[in-house]
């Protein structure tokens, strides 16, 4: 009699790969562990300059390999190779390629979104240090949101950023929760195709809470389920630009203000939001240089 755990066979992994070779062979490696085939598992290049690395690693594990053209950012290099998956994949795990995986875990996520009420489903996320991410948090409110923004590196126990993370990274046991990182989630294919996938207008962050806003909306709880877990390290091409990654991500957090708060109404909120915004950018930037 198999495992619980046993290795899922329709399940797709998709790994999106930005000068990220040096991460992609332990991450790759634990894939193939927890999957039935490496044909699972896809990655996803966004015209790394070390694309040569990356292919000798993938033809080497036989691992699929979609090359695009251009760096078109973390939703959309997912959103592009999810039609070329065969047809019995039915279940998608996203997982950042600087993470390591394990078949508990795939299958436990794999098991979670079965359930027809189930938008998407993330497991514990622990840092290289030991301590637990909080991969599990509340959808951004003007209040929580906002209160986070402002104060989360000068007040640390305001209560915004409780609101805003919530409590349920610390729970031991499965729970529903506002959205869930996207450095691993799983989500049924179809489920996934029926929302059109990640927003393509975030290129990086908030496509994941975009997404658990939406399917919120239509319905659906979303999951974290602590009863398994990752480790991720953290993305060392993002740490080299940490500027750049800086106002992407608050690009991407106006822009889910716009899409939740949009209307004539909410114009003059959106106008304090956006200074926030960039008077926070402007604090972590100098911070960044320093």
């Amino acid at each position: 009699m198999k495992s619980k755990f046993s290795p899922s066979n329709d399940v797709a992994i998709i790994t999106v790969s930005y000068n990220s070779s040096a991460q992609l062979a332990d991450f790759l490696a634990s894939a193939v562990n927890s999957v039935y085939s490496p044909s699972q598992i896809t990655v996803v290049d966004n015209n790394s300059a070390d694309i040569a690395a990356t292919e000798k690693l993938t033809k080497k594990l036989c691992v699929n390999l979609l090359k695009l053209d251009n760096n078109v950012g973390y939703g959309s290099a997912v959103n592009k190779a999810v039609p070329l998956l065969p047809e019995e994949f039915t279940t998608l795990l996203v997982c950042n390629p600087d993470s390591e995986l394990n078949p508990q875990t795939v299958t436990a996520l794999r098991n979670a979104v079965q359930d027809s009420t189930v938008g998407v489903a993330g497991p514990r996320i622990y840092n290289e240090d030991c301590s637990v991410y909080p991969s599990a948090r509340s959808i951004p409110s003007i209040r929580n949101g906002v209160g986070h923004a402002l104060f989360a590196n000068i007040w640390l126990s305001n209560p915004w950023t409780k609101s805003y993370l919530s409590e349920a990274h610390l729970q031991n046991k499965t729970v529903s929760t506002g959205w869930v990182s996207g450095a691993c989630l799983a989500v049924r294919r179809d489920l996934f195709a029926q929302v059109s996938g990640f927003d393509d207008h975030y290129f990086m962050y908030f496509e994941d809470v975009d997404l658990g806003y939406r399917l919120g909306k239509m319905g659906y709880t979303n999951l974290y389920v602590p009863e398994v877990s990752i480790t991720h390290i953290g993305g060392e091409s993002t740490k080299a630009i940490k500027k750049t990654m800086l106002r992407i991500h608050h690009e991407s957090a106006m822009r889910f203000i716009q899409v939740k708060y949009k209307g004539i109404l909410w114009a003059p909120v959106r106008g304090v939001i956006r200074l926030g915004l960039a008077l926070r950018f402007w604090f972590q930037a100098r911070k960044a240089t320093t």
